[in-house]
Parts: C-alpha cells; structure tokens; sequence
C-alpha cells in the first residue's frame, strides 16, 4: 500500500537555494528591509509565491514587538454605510491586498466603512491601507493621531511631502480611452464626471481636458452629485449631454456602473449603441461583457494596485530607505463592441 505524501511547509533555506540568494536576502525581501534591488526582491516574492512559502505571522510579529496585521480602510461618509464589496473594484483590490499580506506574512483586517469609534480608535494594526482619501478626511485624521503608518490607494486630494500612495495611471489611461474613441471615428467626446472630494474626479477632468486642447476639441462635461442617489444623478447628467445641439456622438462615464446608466439614457433617447452613440465606461465589472451591446471598459487594475499598497505599506513599517512612495499603475483597455469602429460598423451592417 502506497503513504500519501504529506504535505510539508516550505522553509526559508528553500526559497533562498530556489532564487539563488542569501536567507537573509529572502527575509529583507518578504520585510520590505534592507538594500535589494527591486529585480532581486520580485524575483524572492515570486519564488517565495511558487513555493507556497509564507513566514509565520506570530512568530514573526512578538520578534518584532509588533501586532502581524495590517488594516485596510474605504472612504467612509460618517455612520453611512457603503457595501463596498459589491462593486467589483474594491472587491478585486481587497482580495489582492488579502493575498499580498498573507504572503508576506501578515494578516489583513479590512475595518468597516462607518465610523465607528471603539474600532478606529482601539485596533492593534501596524499599518493602514486607506483607500480614496477625502479633503477633510476623518479616518486620516485617526491614524495620524495614533501614530499608525499609512499608504492611500489613489492620492491624496492635499498631499503631503511624506504620503506614501499608490494610484492607477489617469493620465494615460484615459487618454488610452480618447484615443480609441477618436480611432472609431467619435468626434464629439462627452464625459459624465462626479463631483466628489476625493482627487479621483479632479484627475480624470484635468486628463480629459488636457487631450481636448491637444485634439482642439471642445470639451462636452456634465457634473452629478454622488450622494443621495449617484445612479439618478448620473443618468440625468448623461441625459442632459445627449440633450445638447449638437448631442456628443460618445459619452464616457467613470463610475462602476456608468455604462449601464448611459446605455438606460441612450434607450430613453432612442439612440441606437453603437451606431448613434459610442459608449465606454471605466469599470472592472465582468458584466459589461454581456450587456446589450457589450461595453468598452477602461480597468485601473485593482490587482495589481491592491499588491503594490502592500508591498509599499511593509516598506514604510520597516522604514526601508530608497523606496518609490508614489507609484502609479497602467490601466487597461477592453474594446467591445459599444465602440466598433465605424468602418466595421459599415461593413457588419452590409453582411
């Protein structure tokens, strides 16, 4: 009768003899310490990744005189509660920070989106994650006064010289976006932006401004509030773009579900997706690919941004010198067909 193989945990000495450096290298890396290049401490964490090697996260914590567990935050409006886990951006970003910290050792406690005092005021963390700062930020406000290092996921509305953030590439993620609009044959780009006090809106304007002069085209913006109801607010935003003389022949909206309210306004005005009008949002959720038309999102790469906020967040616990603390992550396009090139439309319709 054959044993089954039991499963035995990886050590450190084989992550070192597996990327062929120093046990000690292997610990700098996981720590976020030392003098590594970054080529050298990507390719330990991903060895360390293929092992299936995580460093035990109590041990580790007492040698340290430190708790082993990061925090991650969302914006929060007071005692209103926000289901941030049912939109796919902060899902995707919380699971990859998740799976970032487990694998360098730590655990991650994600804090709820209100306020509530005994919790912000009393957890043991060694670092927070804060995802979208506002301008008057209370939960900043917190940590600063309780001393707990901190890293934003998107930039702060008033940085400051030592903020540590990381944040997706708006600049040239929507231009990615313009430019494939204008390449389908859009001429008048109309965009749906939130007014919010977080620097999210304030980029995406200053993008999207910047590629019209550049394109000598004018800009077509209508504004929306995001509280109470951000859906209502929004479509009559996109209703009042498609109402103007003459209407944009594209509209781009930056909000999770921004493609389904314009394609609900586009239908009210009985215009036809994409032949009337071309329409994109920036948005993570899969559904997109099987909305009538299909959508074209812009991703912002929640992944990838929730695991550069990690790696940056242990740099900053451990103090680790010569570290990039604003880092920016590219976007990614996904054309459908909400923005077929008018020659493909042409010769679709002539099959």
């Amino acid at each position: 009768m054959e044993s089954s193989r039991v499963w035995r945990r990886p050590t450190l000495d084989a992550v070192a003899a597996r990327a062929g450096v120093s046990t000690a290298t292997v610990s700098n890396a996981l720590n976020g310490t030392g003098r590594l290049s970054e080529t050298t401490r990507q390719r330990v964490l991903a060895t360390a990744r293929e092992l299936g090697y995580a460093p035990a996260s109590t041990a580790r914590a007492l040698a340290r005189g430190s708790t082993g567990v990061l925090g991650l935050t969302m914006t929060t409006y007071g005692d209103l509660p926000v289901s941030y886990t049912e939109i796919p951006y902060y899902a995707t970003l919380t699971l990859s920070a998740m799976a970032a910290a487990h694998e360098r050792g730590y655990l991650l406690l994600t804090m709820p989106s209100t306020m509530s005092p005994w919790m912000w005021l009393n957890t043991p963390m060694d670092g927070v994650i804060h995802v979208e700062p506002r301008a008057d930020d209370p939960v900043g406000a917190i940590l600063r006064e309780r001393g707990i290092p901190m890293v934003s996921e998107g930039r702060p509305p008033r940085p400051r010289p030592c903020d540590a953030w990381v944040d997706s590439d708006h600049e040239s993620g929507l231009r990615l976006l313009l430019d494939h609009l204008a390449e389908s044959g859009a001429r008048r780009i109309g965009l749906s932006l939130p007014r919010h006090d977080d620097a999210y809106p304030q980029l995406v304007a200053h993008a999207y401004r910047h590629w019209c002069d550049e394109h000598r085209s004018a800009p077509l913006v209508e504004e929306y509030a995001v509280l109470p109801d951000y859906f209502t607010a929004e479509q009559e935003a996109v209703g009042r773009l498609l109402d103007r003389d003459p209407r944009p022949d594209a509209v781009i909206g930056v909000y999770s579900d921004s493609g389904h309210n314009i394609l609900a306004v586009a239908r009210r005005h009985g215009l036809r997706v994409p032949r009337d009008l071309l329409v994109a949002c920036v948005s993570e959720d899969p559904e997109y690919a099987r909305t009538a038309p299909p959508v074209t999102t812009l991703g912002l790469r929640p992944d990838r941004v929730g695991t550069e906020a990690v790696d940056l967040l242990i740099s900053v616990i451990n103090s680790r010198s010569g570290v990039n603390r604003r880092r920016l992550v590219e976007p990614v396009l996904m054309p459908r067909r909400s923005t077929r090139r008018a020659a493909d439309r042409d010769r679709h319709d002539r099959q």
